[in-house]
This record gives C-alpha cells, structure tokens and sequence, in this order.
C-alpha cells in the first residue's frame, strides 16, 4: 500500500512542480503586460504634451498598448489565481496521503566530536 502512496504522493508534486512553472509563467507575462500598459501611457502621454508630432498611427499604437496590457493582465491575473487554487488543492491532497502513510521516526545518533 505505502508503494502506491509513494507513486500518487510523487505524481501530485510532480504536478505541483508543473502549476508552479505555469504560475512563473504568469508572473512573467504580467510584468510584459504592465510594461505594455506603461509604454502606451509614456507615448499617448508624449502625443498630448507635444513631444511627438500629432500622428494616428501612433494615437492608435498607443490606445493598442494600452487597451491589450489591460486585457492581457487582466487574463493573466485571473489564470494565476486559479492555478494559485489548484496548488493548494493539490497540496492538501498530498499533505492527506503522506498523514496516511506509516512513517517511522528515526533518531539521529549522537557524535561527540572531541
């Protein structure tokens, strides 16, 4: 019985390790949409200050940049969170099958080092 506990235990953190690349994945993601976010702000910003010569290209790339970051970040975050609920939940199931098992306290010796 211990030897299926060890192969369902090892194939939840397994899944465990894969959520966590994904929620990595996330994080990255949402620092690329936030980046999106902010570059559409610097040149609509640059558009009405005058920095940059009145252009619809860039008036477009702008609302682009800032409209798609919103979207994407928004996506993102709702993704991370339920990859976030499924981490947990797969914690718990590991944490249930390891209190399962029948595990054998073993003490350490005692080594003088004199």
């Amino acid at each position: 019985m211990d030897g299926g506990l060890r192969e369902q235990i090892a194939r939840l953190e397994s899944e465990i390790e894969r959520l966590s690349d994904s929620v990595q994945r996330c994080r990255k993601i949402a620092v690329a949409a936030k980046l999106a976010i902010g570059a559409g702000c610097v040149l609509l910003g640059s558009l009405l200050v005058g920095a940059i010569g009145p252009d619809s290209l860039s008036l477009i790339v702008s609302a682009i940049l800032i409209i798609g970051g919103i979207v994407l970040l928004g996506s993102n975050e709702t993704t991370s969170r339920q990859l976030l609920a499924r981490i947990e939940e797969t914690e718990r199931l590991r944490a249930g099958l390891i209190s399962q098992m029948e595990l054998t306290l073993v003490s350490e010796p005692i080594h003088l080092l004199h």
